[in-house]
């Protein structure tokens, strides 16, 4: 019995094609006026950093490594630490700054608490940057910065800051582990092999695991002969997990990456398989809350409240899950990280990723924040709109960001078409992996 012929229009919806993701490979870098790449930063800025190390290595002062606390700037520090006792450090010279749960290096007890480690050198990674005072007022003290965050504003005194950060402004794919490998690994002929393996664990857990590693990106076909994708990627996961539990166990993840040899190393230490399995759960009694839209339907905003860092993975996940023309942004807005502040992540909708213009978070929110009258922009403080473009958020007050709400009118049912427009078209969910049906999805969780 002949089969009959599939109607293409037949398919379901879970069989159409998913929306395509730009290819960051496919983003064109910088180049001067020699047409010489610039990427990912110039070469004046990696020879400035790179002078700035060797010192460091050389001098046999203290010095202070201060890692971000994901991924990327926690195999950026183990880059930069590998890196100095290669050149000759003493491994207890080097030590390490873990900023505490909801802070920033610019915070004044965070500045307080570097200054009494009463270091000589320190090298700031992967911490974003804002206008501020020097990350130490100790005369003497000499600060490197390499990041990737959208930024033109810098702390006072932080040498070679500009350069690095400035070169990365409009490049921000090049992430903060590929930075200090690209800067570390001329240094010494061991960087490429005790290395190339962070690199390619914090770029993956900042770009994603789809990444392909093309021009201008370095070749990492040695890493992945020695070291599996699958293995990596697993390991990026638990790498991510103690930030964001409630206990905010930063120390483990470091202690974990520091002491690792492959990224096989991590994926035994039961501190890290225990605190992924609580995100798992909390990310899963969390992610049902149902949406409310901004009145012009471009944001969905999604409120929970809990202990533990999961705003930006629920962002995530329904980022590639709700669909509608007009979304553009999905918005979590956490209210029990912090007492009395909203931590709120933001992600572009997959179905907007391809849109033109291109969606830009910081623009967009910034334009909200734009629309009060009053002083809200300075009261919300140096903490909201940072990041990307394509992820941002920020931490500010409740009060400021229920009025950041009402600027949004979120929850405000749109305006009525005008006579002879088209009906806006329903916002929809893409079939997930998960085992939830629409039906009860949003169903409270015990």
């Amino acid at each position: 019995m002949k089969r009959k012929a599939t109607d293409s229009n037949d398919l379901s919806a879970a069989k159409r094609q998913r929306d395509s993701v730009p290819n960051y490979c496919d983003v064109q870098p910088r180049r001067d006026g020699n047409n010489a790449l610039l990427w990912p930063a110039a070469p004046q800025a990696i020879q400035d950093a790179q002078n700035l190390l060797k010192e460091c290595a050389s001098s046999h002062e203290k010095v202070l490594i201060v890692p971000d606390k994901d991924a990327d700037g926690l195999d950026a520090g183990v880059i930069i630490h590998r890196t100095l006792t290669a050149l000759g450090a003493e491994a207890s010279s080097i030590h390490v700054h873990l900023v505490a749960k909801g802070n920033s290096i610019h915070d004044e007890q965070e500045r307080e608490a570097m200054k009494v480690k009463n270091p000589k050198y320190i090298v700031v990674v992967d911490q974003g940057s804002r206008p501020a005072p020097s990350v130490v007022d100790t005369p003497g003290v000499k600060c490197l910065i390499i990041d990737h965050h959208l930024s033109d504003e810098f702390p006072e005194d932080a040498l070679v800051r500009r350069a690095l950060l400035e070169d990365l402004s409009a490049d921000w794919l090049a992430t903060s582990s590929l930075l200090a490998y690209e800067i570390c690994k001329p240094l010494h002929p061991t960087i490429a092999t005790t290395c190339g393996y962070l690199c390619a664990m914090g770029t993956q857990g900042d770009l994603g695991n789809t990444l392909k590693w093309e021009d201008p990106f370095p070749d990492m076909s040695e890493v992945f002969k020695t070291h599996t994708k699958k293995a990596i990627n697993e390991a990026i996961s638990l790498l991510n997990a103690p930030r964001r539990t409630a206990k905010f166990d930063v120390q483990t993840a470091w202690e974990a990456i520091l002491a690792a040899n492959s990224p096989k190393d991590v994926l035994t230490n039961r501190r890290l398989l225990s605190a992924r399995a609580e995100i798992n759960e909390e990310v899963e009694r969390q992610t049902h809350t149902a949406p409310k839209f901004s009145k012009d339907g471009k944001i969905a905003v999604f409120r929970i409240n809990s202990a533990a860092q999961v705003h930006p993975v629920i962002a995530t996940r329904w980022a590639g899950h709700l669909k509608s023309p007009k979304l553009e942004i999905i918005l979590v807005a956490n209210s029990g990280y912090l007492p009395d502040k909203v931590n709120f992540s933001c992600r572009i909708a997959r179905c907007a990723r391809n849109r033109d213009p291109p969606v830009d978070i910081i623009s967009s929110l910034k334009a909200v924040a734009d629309l009060d009258t009053t002083d809200l922009v300075q009261r919300m403080g140096e903490s909201f709109a940072r990041g990307h473009k394509e992820a941002s958020g920020g931490i500010i007050p409740s009060k400021e960001f229920e009025e950041l709400m009402a600027l949004m009118k979120v929850g405000e049912k749109p305006d009525p078409p005008v006579e002879g427009e088209k009906k806006p078209v329903k916002k929809t969910v893409e079939k997930s992996p998960q085992k939830n049906k629409l039906n009860n999805y949003f169903a409270k969780k015990p």
